[in-house]
This record gives C-alpha cells, sequence and structure tokens, in this order.
C-alpha cells in the first residue's frame, strides 16, 4: 500500500473550513487550479466523492463528513506539531496580564511566581490582584486564576489545577460558651461571609452518610477580603466559612478550630482560565504549563 498524501488531507479540510475554493485559495495563497486538481485527486485516491462543487459553494456527502473529521484531526495535529517549533524557537517574553483572587496570590502565588521570573527574566508579569470576575477578552487578561464549582462562560478554556475545599472555622474562645455539635448550633453565634451577588446567605451542608442540610443566616461582616474574614474569625467575631490553606497555619497555632468536621460545604475548584488555546504567545504558554505544573503540589500541601 502506498503512502497517502497527507498534503492533500489538509488542503480538503481547509478548504471545507473555508467554505469554497475560491476563499481558501485567498487563505491558503495558493491557486484555485492546485486546490481544484488535488480535491479531485484525492477523491480519486479514496473511490469515492467527497463534496459536490456548486456556485454556492462545498456541500459534503456523507462519506465527506465522515473523512472530514478525521482530516480536520491531522490539520489539528500539524498546527500543534508547529506551534511546539516555534516555542523552542522563540525564546518567552514580553509582558503578561494575569488576574487571580487576593486568597490565591497572598497563599499560593506567592510561593511560586518568584521561581518562574527567575527562569524567565525576560517575562513581564502584570499581577490584577481582584475578587471579582474579570472580563479576559475585554479587560486584555492573557491568563485569570480562579476557584468556582465550575467556568461559566464556554468561551473560555478552562484547565482545572486542584479542588479547593472550604471549611467552617471559629475560634476556640467563641465557642466556649456555647459549642458547635450541630449545624443548628451555628446560628448561636455571628456569621461572616464573603460577598454573595445574590444577596442570599446561607450554608449548603452535606453529612458523610449523605444527608444534607441548608441554614440560613445574616453575616455580621460581609467582604470580599478573605484574610480580613480569617483575621476577624481569629478575633473571636464570628464563624466563617474558608478555603483551608488559608487557615491551615491558624489551626495549627490554636487560633482557629475547624467545625463539624463530619459535614462538608460545597467544594471548589481551582482553575486557570485563558481564551484560546492555539495562537498564544510563547511567554504566556511558559507560564500556563508552568502553573499547571506547580500549583496543584503546593495547593495539595495546603488543602
Amino acid at each position: 500500500m502506498s503512502l497517502p498524501d497527507i498534503a492533500n488531507y489538509y488542503l480538503f479540510a481547509k478548504t471545507v473550513r473555508a467554505g469554497s475554493i475560491n476563499e481558501a485559495s485567498r487563505e491558503l495563497e495558493l491557486p484555485k487550479s492546485t486546490i481544484s486538481r488535488r480535491l479531485t485527486q484525492l477523491e480519486e485516491e479514496q473511490g469515492v466523492r467527497l463534496v459536490n462543487r456548486s456556485r454556492q459553494g462545498l456541500r459534503l456527502t456523507d462519506v465527506g463528513e465522515a473523512f472530514l473529521v478525521h482530516c480536520e484531526a491531522l490539520v489539528d495535529a500539524a498546527e500543534s506539531a508547529q506551534q511546539v517549533t516555534q516555542r523552542l524557537l522563540e525564546k518567552p517574553r514580553g509582558r503578561v496580564n494575569v488576574s487571580a483572587p487576593y486568597a490565591i496570590s497572598q497563599s499560593l502565588l506567592v510561593q511560586v511566581l518568584p521561581q518562574f521570573m527567575t527562569l524567565y527574566p525576560e517575562i513581564q508579569l502584570n499581577l490584577m490582584v481582584t475578587n471579582r470576575p474579570v472580563n479576559l477578552l475585554d479587560e486584555n487578561v492573557d491568563l485569570a486564576l480562579r476557584v468556582r464549582p465550575q467556568i461559566e462562560d464556554s468561551s473560555l478554556i478552562a484547565r482545572p489545577l486542584s479542588h479547593a475545599p472550604s471549611t467552617l472555622f471559629a475560634a476556640p474562645r467563641l465557642l466556649a460558651a456555647a459549642p458547635v455539635e450541630t449545624p443548628d448550633d451555628l446560628l448561636q453565634h455571628p456569621q461572616l461571609s464573603l460577598h454573595y451577588t445574590s444577596g442570599r446567605y446561607r450554608y449548603e451542608l452535606t453529612h458523610a452518610d449523605g444527608a444534607t442540610r441548608q441554614l440560613s443566616f445574616q453575616p455580621k461582616l460581609i467582604s470580599d477580603d478573605m484574610i480580613l474574614l480569617r483575621e476577624a474569625a481569629i478575633q473571636a467575631q464570628g464563624i466563617v466559612a474558608l478555603p483551608n490553606y488559608l487557615c491551615q497555619q491558624a489551626v495549627a497555632e490554636g487560633q482557629l478550630q475547624q467545625l463539624l468536621p463530619e459535614w462538608q460545604l460545597p467544594i471548589g475548584i481551582m482553575h486557570m482560565t485563558y481564551p484560546h488555546r492555539r495562537g498564544l504567545k510563547p511567554a504566556v504558554r511558559v507560564l500556563i504549563d508552568f502553573l499547571a505544573e506547580k500549583l496543584p503540589e503546593v495547593a495539595q500541601r495546603a488543602f
């Protein structure tokens, strides 16, 4: 069996994506006659008609539609291979705009970004620390770190890095007079909370045996600053639900204690999000690869 002409497969997929031979000729900067001849040659090699040509453009046959799936995979693989060589040839440099919440910046990124800066001295990092959701395209953000149960914007590439469990915490002296042994006991104390845009504040708890419990409350303190909430909890101002990594040291030092260990809050997922999978600047790509390798390790130790 003779080797297939992969270039014909590539031209077939590119032409179908373009919608017509004329448009493919402009995009690929090839003569229309060359593309038409190559498509005819491909159909002869396969022994079947793949497209029907008309003034309105190209229409795939049933066989052509099935054949196209595999040709597009070849195109994607070829472009990915080309990007690998480009990344090796191009030295990562330039500015990368990154967005992250305060807690991730102060607890996790602080442990890994200095190493990245040493490895890539010609990359300038612009780290925007904010707890509000940013619009990556409108605000020219190359990469954002977020903790959500899921990423709502389907136009983004969302790469999960680690689970980010949260726990209920309180200062031991707050609990001295009224211990928390059941979910209902939580409401004996003031509550501290992150800002909920819905305006409805509640705990959604799941027991180890599968039972669920919801408790509504009115917070004594509402803030987007997790560090402030943690410090207020340490000062016995109320009960708070925070990521484990943020309170690990305070628990070890006896300033806070975990509440209701058999009950679990909804588990968030730390995602790395970016607008496009292809065509990333080398500086953005190496940062994505670096964070994908380092952050799960750091987060695992903290969680």
